[in-house]
């Protein structure tokens, strides 16, 4: 019973798993006919800048903070 269940369980995460692909690959070509594929890695892009510019400044101000108290 429980391999039956099992078998039911792998059969609907795949059949999930194809849909949900068919559904990339279709936004996939919309967004690479009409050229705003760019747009969007271009936004993703400047997100991922923006993120590890952060990153580096509360590494410094972190660094500054431990430096003054001396906990090295």
């Amino acid at each position: 019973m429980k391999f039956i269940i099992n078998l039911l369980l792998i059969a609907i995460f795949t059949s999930f798993g194809n849909i949900l692909e068919a559904q990339t690959a279709a936004k996939t070509d919309f967004f690479d006919s009409t050229g705003k594929i760019y747009v969007v890695v271009a936004i993703l892009a400047v997100i991922f800048i923006g993120i590890v510019i952060m990153m580096f400044s509360i590494e410094r101000r972190l660094a500054k903070i431990e430096k003054e108290d001396g906990d090295i």
